[in-house]
């Protein structure tokens, strides 16, 4: 059972609880990143780059997002809100696209109606952009550099999930055009009761169908909105992009700039593997062979002998 959303004051405390974090930042020395009581962003100093919080650890379960963390997809979400508000003469900005990124589709919607001043069809610009974020990804599935081979190496050492915001339809095809599906063991999206990221549930119920302590699970995620969410649930997490803005570099264990970062491969290669016939909240596992190179499509070959993901209930896939 999901635990309740406790808010900001809650997410404050996990960031002071948090002072001794790591970080691979790009350009981006040690400093202050404190700021006033009024401002709502959880505040923490940022040490030397040790990472040991994620490098020296080896996690129950790893769960990712998939938008922008395993597939490149938030360009296709960028084009799909600037073709919804086009057709309403609206032309957004560049603080529109902060305030979308990676917030639950139904929650862009009512953005973009906002946006575009017609409130009153937040229901069909939602649908418009649901169209056309699944006709750009058919166009062009482009898989996040390093996503194949991190998931292969992972797959290795712990049950993986995946938790997003999307429609589980719209995450099942992007990971299986990307050859990734056949390495997930659950998938988890909002729905019926469960509440999108930031609230923590979608990564609760990751780690439950896992049969994993949220606490001992590693979450791997791009945006703030998901960063929130799996810190509200209790998980150490690495966070994936060009570069972090204060307050996802407040929340996180580590960041790296894509998931081919060769500390995060040599991390992950050095893993111990799951013990044959070991049981736990996950199907016995099939390992398919691992990707040439890094970025590679999983072979065709590759066995499927798990049970189908994201088959389950709506909260989790079992």
């Amino acid at each position: 059972m999901a635990a309740p959303f406790r808010g900001v004051s809650s997410l404050n405390a996990v960031a002071a609880d948090r002072v001794e974090k790591s970080f691979l930042l790009t350009g981006k020395g040690d400093g202050e990143t404190g700021r006033s009581p009024q401002d709502q962003t959880p505040s923490k100093k940022v040490g030397k780059v040790t990472a040991d919080r994620i490098l020296t650890w080896t996690p129950t379960a790893v769960v990712f997002d998939c938008d922008g963390t395993l597939m490149d997809t938030e360009r296709h979400w960028q084009e799909a809100r600037r073709q919804v508000l086009r057709e309403y003469g609206v032309t957004p900005g560049a603080e529109f696209a902060e305030r979308a990124k990676g917030i639950h589709y139904t929650d862009c919607g009512r953005l973009l109606a906002e946006t575009a001043g017609r409130p009153e069809l937040t229901g069909k610009m939602t649908e418009e952009l649901l169209e056309n974020f699944r006709s750009l990804v058919a166009e062009d599935p482009v898989t996040a550099p390093g996503a194949v081979e991190m998931v292969a190496l992972a797959h290795e050492f712990a049950p993986l999930a995946v938790a997003s915001n999307c429609p589980r339809d719209v995450v099942e095809t992007c990971l299986d055009t990307a050859g990734l599906l056949l390495y997930i063991d659950h998938i988890v999206v909002p729905g019926e009761g469960m509440p999108p990221k930031p609230d923590p549930d979608v990564y609760l119920a990751a780690a439950e169908a896992c049969g994993a302590d949220p606490k001992a699970c590693m979450a791997v995620e791009d945006s703030l909105c998901g960063i929130q969410s799996a810190v509200r649930a209790g998980m150490r997490v690495v966070g994936v992009g060009p570069r972090p803005d204060e307050e996802a570099a407040a929340l996180v264990d580590l960041w790296v700039p894509s998931l081919a970062e060769p500390r995060l491969v040599a991390w992950a290669e050095s893993r111990p593997a799951i013990p044959e016939g070991a049981s736990g909240g996950t199907p016995p596992r099939v390992v398919p062979p691992r990707p040439a190179s890094s970025g590679a499509a999983a072979p065709e070959a590759a066995p499927r002998g798990r049970p189908s993901p994201g088959r389950g209930s709506s909260g989790t896939a079992s």
